[in-house]
């Protein structure tokens, strides 16, 4: 089969066969899969997806490998010419309107990092005269790990000034950034996109305006309705995705994505159950659930989605129950394909969309492994994701590291939003008090404080933001599980964990580590975890204001006996000077943004045989994380080493540095930014260091009885916990 990953067919020279015209709609996107890792070599795979106008001729993508990058061609002399592969695409999706080609790429990664030109013959924009020109991708090298560019929230929320936030102009900086340092892989954290319109100027306008809650629960989503909201989704993704400077990143920079509510419906998940439940959110939850697969996984999507008069639809066994034949009349969809090994495939359907959890794994080179976790299929108000897939998850870990043979020293875990952030468990009490219900009232009867309350099950619109946090009061518990499981992976396998996440429209660095009376060096310290919390790429940021209040509650938090949480000191400086916050306020940023993260490479040994070493120890540790907890974080900043988000050699042997990119002025359609930067060392973990007063405790996150609950709260000692 052409799409087995296999690396293509040599041309030996001899140009192609002459193609006919491909006319494209959308594309090309470029993904990474996953690599292949032997004691003999390392293989890179990856994927390019266009979309077509229906009944093209098979298309074919032609690879070549363009040389050495930087630095390595000094090394490696000049690049001689490659041969180019030939790779056919496969179809897999098309309608009468559209169609979907994936074409599947190999690479074995060389002693240096290399460059990859690929085009595609024929390959001619339908809604423009212009000729495409080769596009070209960056690989590591064998012992390189992944130079990676983190995103979050790339889109506008329904009602943006969008004169005030001139589109998604700091992609122009990534793509700067990316010239003088290649990307070798962009992360989005979900929201890659905003599908909120659907609900103001798209097909789901007439039963948003429905006063009546009940009946809008009880509106069914037959087949014509699902076709109209199929049709916004599509176009919405080409609008999108066809937009620059972004389309020119997605056919350079090889995207891995989670999804978020935006990519479906604002607050999809976090409103009540018994709302979430209608039809007309598990309708658009299928739908969605389509073009994710196709626009962001480049996988093909379920044969039927969800409509209320097609009942085979209405129930998911490995996808939907069975096909609806009127979804299928003059439509392809390809079936049969194993899935690619860097699914962890949920156990059973999400409660409101009829499909099962697709979380990734990666190895991002030589020394960092990767987990993106499906924080969205099976959320809930009161549950982010089932026991056993954090079970699968880490069984998976466990597996890879074990195979690995101590070569991963970096896990980066993936969330879709921050997980050491500041509470505002206050706020969430106010809003759901009955202080509320007057004014519900009203709104209802009268439309009063319309802004205050969302369309859907009528609660506080905030309500469904603040429900999704792992913060909120309902996640505790899982939140402090999953945390805890983290850091006794760190300490079986001495690999420091880094946490993604956004979704909060500003830039942020929350950590958790250990509680100081433990006396551990953070290089020592398997519980020191940093969250980068970089966010929105392009969505408006919360005013000032909103910083400020998050500042402020910027207390110590204790989430257990040994385990300490806040945010770090990282902002010295407004960007450009321009007043973005408070000038005391260094813990939050609200500016568009986004984060490069490159590992330090591992010291050279001197002439004598000995090797480097740093440290990032500092000489007296402090009382609280107020403070910076090793010498990477007291210099943290904008004049920090890594800070531009290019540069490197900070002297952290085998950490990472990490830069957050700030943009200085919204008007600016050029994308300029000022960085701030700092880094997160390796973990060298010793267990006779760790003085951990707890000799066993519980690692499930399934549900306790009552009883069981009631034991373990009388034998943990009484703590202030979050």
């Amino acid at each position: 089969m052409a799409d087995q990953f296999d690396p293509g067919v040599e041309l030996n020279g001899q140009a192609p066969s002459a193609q006919a015209q491909i006319d494209v709609i959308c594309g090309p996107l470029i993904n990474f899969k996953n690599m292949d890792v032997t004691p003999a070599s390392s293989v890179w795979r990856g994927s390019v997806l266009i979309v077509t106008k229906p009944g093209q001729t098979l298309p074919q993508l032609l690879l070549r490998q363009a040389g050495p990058v930087g630095d390595s061609a000094a090394v490696n002399g000049a690049a001689s010419a490659r041969q180019e592969i030939a790779i056919d695409g496969l179809r897999l999706y098309e309608d009468p309107e559209k169609a979907f080609w994936r074409f599947s790429l190999a690479v074995t990664l060389e002693s240096y990092e290399s460059r990859w030109e690929y085009h595609i013959p024929g390959f001619q924009y339908a809604d423009s005269p212009d000729v495409a020109a080769p596009w070209d991708f960056v690989v590591p090298s064998a012992s390189q790990s992944m130079r990676l560019m983190f995103h979050s929230c790339n889109g506008f929320s329904v009602g943006t000034d969008m004169d005030a936030w001139l589109g998604p102009s700091l992609w122009n900086d990534v793509l700067r950034v990316h010239a003088q340092k290649p990307f070798h892989a962009m992360i989005g954290g979900g929201d890659q996109l905003y599908n909120d319109g659907i609900r103001v100027d798209g097909p789901l306008k007439p039963w948003t305006a429905i006063g009546n809650p009940h009946k809008r629960r009880a509106h069914d989503f037959n087949n014509a309705m699902r076709a109209e909201c199929d049709e916004y989704y599509y176009a919405n993704y080409v609008r999108w995705y066809s937009t620059e400077p972004f389309k020119a990143a997605n056919g350079r920079i090889p995207q891995i994505n989670i999804w978020d509510d935006h990519d479906i419906i604002d607050g999809f998940g976090s409103y009540t159950d018994h709302f979430m439940r209608c039809s007309v959110f598990r309708g658009i939850g299928g739908v969605a659930f389509k073009y994710y697969c196709l626009f962001q996984h480049h996988i093909a999507p379920p044969k039927s989605t969800y409509t209320t008069d097609a009942p085979q639809t209405m129930q998911a066994i490995n996808g939907t129950a069975g096909a609806d034949p009127r979804q299928l009349e003059n439509t392809y969809v390809l079936e049969d394909q194993p899935e690619d090994d860097s699914w962890i495939i949920g156990r059973r359907p999400g409660p409101y969309v009829e499909e099962r959890s697709r979380n990734l794994y990666m190895r991002l080179g030589k020394r960092i492994a990767f987990v993106g976790v499906d924080a969205r299929t099976e959320r809930t108000r009161h549950q982010v994701n089932y026991p056993d897939t954090y079970d699968d998850i880490f069984a998976r870990l466990e597996r890879e590291v074990s195979a690995a043979a101590g070569d991963i020293r970096h896990l980066v875990v993936l969330l879709g939003v921050p997980i050491a952030y500041p509470r505002l468990a206050w706020l969430e009490n106010i809003l759901s008090s009955p202080l509320i219900a007057p004014i519900r009232l009203l709104n209802k009867r009268f439309g009063f404080a319309g802004g205050f309350f969302n369309q859907f099950d009528g609660q506080v619109d905030l309500l469904d933001d603040l429900d999704d946090h792992y913060t909120a009061r309902q996640h505790k518990r899982e939140r402090r599980l999953f945390i805890q499981r983290l850091q006794d992976f760190a300490k079986a396998h001495s690999v420091r964990v880094t946490i993604l996440g956004g979704d909060v429209h500003l830039a942020a660095i929350g950590r958790f580590y250990s509680n100081p009376k433990l006396g551990l060096q953070s290089d020592n310290d398997a519980r020191y975890m940093v969250n980068i919390v970089s966010s929105a790429i392009t969505n408006k940021p919360p005013p000032k204001a909103v910083a400020n209040l998050l500042a402020q509650r910027n207390k110590i938090h204790h989430m257990d006996a040994d385990t300490d949480e806040t945010l770090m000191d990282m902002f010295d400086r407004q960007p450009g000077g321009q007043e973005k916050s408070a000038s005391w306020n260094k813990v939050t940023m609200p500016s568009r943004n986004y984060a490069c993260i490159t590992e330090v490479d591992p010291p050279v040994p001197n002439e004598d045989g000995s090797v480097p070493q740093s440290s990032s120890a500092i000489e007296h540790l402090p009382k609280d994380g107020h403070s910076p907890l090793h010498k990477a974080e007291a210099e943290a900043g904008s004049s920090y080493s890594a800070a531009d988000g290019f540069s490197n050699g900070s002297g952290v042997y085998g950490g990472l540095d990490v830069s957050i990119r700030v943009e200085i002025d919204p008007q600016n359609r050029e994308g300029a930014t000022d960085g701030y930067g700092f880094s997160i060392p390796a973990l060298n973990y010793i267990a006779s260091q760790d003085s951990t007063r707890r000799s066993s405790r519980s690692r499930s996150l399934r549900p306790r009885s009552s009883q069981s609950q009631a034991q373990n709260k009388s034998a943990r000692p009484q703590t202030a916990t979050n």
